[in-house]
């Protein structure tokens, strides 16, 4: 009974990141490109009902955007504790919805040019989808959505598409 009610697991896997908004350049024509980066960490699920489960993770997860000007390119690069807490809808035994609020913490900020520093904390929202392939290995696909700036001089939020595979233990 408790095997089934709470399994921990990790996971880890590609991100498809960018900024949204603003970038705070006035004057200058700055053009942003997504950055390819990556996350990992640890997961939990805790089965409610049949078909809903409660998906706690704590994620280092890496996101920023590259800014192009018609001078030079510079990459932003910012390493987040994330944790987001899924709610997890199954639609057979295999396939699932998943939804729900995600606080970030700043842990790091690999920067190529001086701007101002970033906010330490971030809130925003996931959505995807989760596929079980055994009983133990998952892949996942999420869409992350920052509804905080990700600092006060850059109106900018983070965007974040995830592909994740994990091992439920």
């Amino acid at each position: 009974m408790q095997a089934q009610f709470l399994k921990f697991g990790v996971k880890a896997g590609v991100n498809f990141a960018n900024l949204n908004g603003d970038a705070g350049y006035e004057g200058i024509s700055v053009k942003k490109e997504g950055i390819t980066s990556y996350h990992a960490g640890l997961v939990a699920e805790i089965k409610l009902l049949d078909k809903f489960s409660i998906q706690p993770e704590l994620l280092y997860s890496t996101q920023g955007a590259t800014y192009k000007t018609a001078v030079e390119d510079f990459k932003n690069e910012l390493g987040y504790l994330t944790i987001p807490i899924m709610a997890k809808i199954y639609l057979n035994k295999s396939f699932s919805l998943e939804v729900g609020p995600q606080a970030s913490f700043l842990l790091s900020n690999k920067k190529e040019f001086d701007v101002q520093d970033p906010n330490t904390f971030e809130f925003g929202v996931n959505a995807g989808l989760g596929l079980k392939l055994t009983e133990n290995i998952f892949i996942q696909g999420r869409y992350g959505l920052g509804l905080t700036d990700v600092s006060k001089e850059a109106k900018a939020k983070n965007s974040v598409f995830q592909l994740s595979a994990g091992f439920m233990f």
